[in-house]
């Protein structure tokens, strides 16, 4: 009998072994050949730049396939279903995370079919308004919405999205009412704060600085919990009087779960070193994002924070799926 156990010990062990050192060629083998990294809605710029670097590192080519409809519903199942081997990763922004808070009828679970390779870049709404606008600043605007109740209102890039629950959350917490006015895309409702159509608007960095810079419009504020390198002289939400006030947009990297762990910390450790690098800060700053490069655990912790927060909003604001 125990010679029995001691059998089964044996084979348990090198089963084991086997299998670490299966996982650890792979890891040294990966990659040999393309990898494809799927874009939900948003730009594609971070995929790019780490795609490039990718090739320049490890000689395969890295193809970046945009498939934005659904809101990132389509990327995503495409992703969770892909073999997790480390050829087919997604870029995630918080459109994910808001879709696993918003919607409980996904084709995936967000959590449980991608697993974290790297928070690569955060990216703050500016909070902004018509440089002729008698707001002046965040106070302004907050004193006119409680002095006209449901007067005032605010557009955003569509039900549901970052700038929508940015403005959710600074009503919450003002105890405003003001009215959301969902466009398709941040184009269109940009067009329209900068016409006057609308009062302010949560305009994503990289689409609001060019604006602001450009004097087309005032920013009152930024969403983010620290100020903005490219608008430093701009106060956070929070430093206005608001300290719980948090929303960054975001982007980052996940792959299909029971992806190798050694494949994940391969890819991570290189999206790190192209996101410490001089270059690779340099062209994240100019596309307006604020460079990362997270652990795959700060990751993971970001991602269920976003979700909560996410969560939140909804449930008190009752915002729905379209």
């Amino acid at each position: 009998m125990k010679r029995l156990l001691g059998s089964r010990v044996c084979v348990a062990l090198c089963t084991a072994l086997g299998l670490a050192f299966a996982g650890s060629a792979g890891a040294q083998e990966y990659p040999d050949k393309p990898i494809r990294i799927i874009v939900g809605p948003g730009p594609d710029a971070l995929a790019r730049l780490v795609g490039q670097k990718f090739t320049e590192a490890w000689g395969q080519a890295v193809i970046v396939d945009q498939r934005p409809a659904a809101g990132g519903i389509v990327a995503a199942e495409a992703v969770a279903k892909a073999a997790p081997d480390g050829y087919t990763l997604l870029l995630t922004t918080g459109s994910f995370t808001i879709n696993t808070a918003l919607n409980a009828k996904l084709p995936y679970d967000f959590l449980r079919d991608l697993t974290p390779v790297s928070l690569m870049a955060t990216i703050p709404f500016i909070l902004s308004v018509r440089p002729d606008s008698p707001y002046r600043s965040l106070k302004d605007l907050v004193d006119a919405a409680r002095a006209q109740p449901g007067k005032l209102n605010y557009a955003s890039a569509g039900n549901g999205t970052p700038p929508h629950l940015a403005g959710e959350m600074l009503k919450q917490m003002a105890k405003i009412d003001m009215v959301h006015v969902p466009y398709k895309g941040v184009a269109p409702a940009i067009t329209d704060l900068i016409g006057g159509q609308v009062q302010a608007m949560f305009a994503v960095a990289p689409s609001g600085l060019p604006q602001v810079k450009g004097g087309k419009l005032r920013a009152l504020a930024v969403s983010s919990p620290k100020r903005y390198s490219q608008l430093p002289e701009v106060p956070t939400v929070a430093e206005m009087g608001y300290p719980d006030f948090q929303v960054v947009g975001w982007n980052g990297l996940h792959a299909p779960a029971k992806t190798p762990p050694a494949i994940i910390h391969k890819l991570n450790a290189e999206i790190a070193k192209v996101l410490k690098s001089k270059d690779g800060q340099e062209k994240a700053l100019a596309a307006g994002f604020e460079p990362v490069g997270s652990t795959v655990e700060e990751f993971d912790a970001f991602q269920k924070a976003d979700i909560a927060r996410s969560a939140a909003v909804i449930k008190a604001a009752s915002i729905k799926a379209d």
